[in-house]
């Protein structure tokens, strides 16, 4: 395989196809009737636009990117005209069919293999203007949007993600069902709830999440026998013991209670038999850091557990890129719905980073060669060439800008009648002698 320009434009136009982004311009009536303004590279306009930040990110900053790439000279007012709920929608369905196209190969650890997925849940909180009260914040004086991604180690891939305001508990937006079956989920404290670990092990899927101390499920059974005068640990509670222990690992059977959903206006209680295990960490509280789960104790070792439970971490870097490389979050406005564009920009940006990452990934692999590309590491390669990428893209759409002609429309004075400031002074001067 060449990896040439073209190989990367044609990728990126069939992620996107024109006429896919045409049709759903119209069916958003984004676009009511035939314009000057092409939607195809609006739409590239606003994902390159976010990849590049800083001011790059201002509607005015995009207008000109699209001048500039196309040749034209869309006047503001009908360029800001087009930034919508409307465009908001068509960007999420775009977004909707881009997660589902995107995979890039795993070269994680022969034991993910056993399942069907490695998912991970997560969210983080993004300060936004203070006066854009339809994002209310848990602080006074302030607001932010809570950004909601559930992520497939496996494929390195979005598949679900939701926009809410702060207050908004993430663990009400994770979804139970018979999707979970066969996959691995690894959660925080966030999403600590019995029930919902019930309806995985129900659906025939498997869960790891750190133990909530305020949980302290009784112990009804060890897993693993221990040499010498060992504290038995049955009909004890975790944390009411796990601090008297000196022992390596930790192994038990836990009953827990729950809540099941309500049926005829009641609620009953019901109880489910977990594992807890535990590896020894003296920087962690009580020396032990300390996990729930449904997995075999006869297929996976306390050790096993916690090494997958450190997969949790892509989602943490992948905000981390999100906000340190793409700048999620340094939005200046106060219209919710111009908010919800530049968060789904961030979200269609990092989906087509990594189409990208997956082309050369699938390259490396053609010649044999086994290098790895570190997320964060790709992202800043991928941002300095942005610009790059939309320059290619709008010339496979057979545009032939000029870029002197767009410098001089831009730079120009919007009205000869408005004078510059050195004008102002000699203007003042002048009336200043003559009077």
């Amino acid at each position: 395989m060449n990896l040439s320009p073209d190989a990367i434009t044609s990728l990126l136009t069939s992620l996107f196809p024109s006429r896919m982004i045409d049709d759903l311009a119209r069916e958003r009536e984004v676009v009511i009737r035939e314009r000057k303004l092409d939607m195809r590279i609006l739409v590239w306009t606003v994902i390159v636009g976010f990849a590049v930040g800083g001011e790059a990110r201002s509607i005015a900053a995009y207008r000109r990117t699209y001048n500039g790439a196309t040749g034209q000279n869309l006047f503001a007012s009908s360029f800001y005209d087009r930034f919508t709920q409307q465009l908001e929608h068509l960007l999420r369905d775009l977004l909707d069919h881009a997660v589902e196209e995107v995979a890039v190969p795993h070269t994680i650890a022969p034991v993910f293999e056993q399942f069907r997925d490695v998912i991970v849940a997560d969210a983080t909180v993004v300060r936004l203007h203070r006066f854009l009260s339809a994002f209310p914040a848990t602080h006074p004086d302030v607001s932010g949007i809570k950004l909601y991604l559930v992520h497939s180690v496996t494929t390195q891939s979005v598949i679900a993600r939701a926009i809410t305001d702060e207050r908004t508990h993430e663990g009400t937006l994770f979804k139970t069902g018979s999707w979970m079956g066969g996959r691995l989920f690894l959660f925080d404290l966030g999403f600590f709830k019995y029930r919902r670990f019930a309806l995985i092990d129900e659906n025939n899927g498997f869960f790891v999440s750190r133990l909530k101390r305020s949980a302290n499920p009784e112990i009804v059974r060890e897993l693993r026998e221990w040499r010498g005068r060992a504290i038995p640990l049955e009909g004890a509670k975790v944390f009411d013991v796990v601090g008297d222990l000196c022992r390596e690992q930790i192994d038990v059977e836990v009953e827990v209670w729950f809540k099941r959903r309500e049926y005829n206006e009641r609620r009953s209680w019901d109880s489910k038999r977990l594992r807890v295990v535990g590896v020894r960490d003296e920087d962690a509280d009580d020396g032990y850091r300390l996990y729930i789960t449904n997995l075999p104790s006869g297929r996976f070792s306390p050790e096993d557990v916690s090494t997958l439970y450190r997969a949790r971490w892509v989602v943490e870097l992948l905000f981390r890129e999100l906000k340190s490389q793409y700048g999620l979050g340094s939005f200046q406005t106060e219209k919710e719905h111009i908010v919800r564009i530049q968060v789904t920009a961030a979200l269609l940006t990092l989906v087509v980073s990594r189409a990208i990452l997956r082309l050369f990934v699938d390259h490396a692999q053609e010649l044999g060669d086994e290098c790895v590309f570190p997320t964060e590491r790709w992202a800043t390669t991928f941002r300095s060439y942005a610009q790059q990428v939309l320059s290619e893209i709008v010339v496979s759409f057979d545009y032939d800008p000029n870029l002197p002609n767009t410098w001089y429309q831009e730079a120009k004075q919007p009205s000869p009648s408005r004078q510059t400031l050195l004008e102002e002074v000699n203007t003042a001067l002048y009336a200043g002698f003559t009077s």
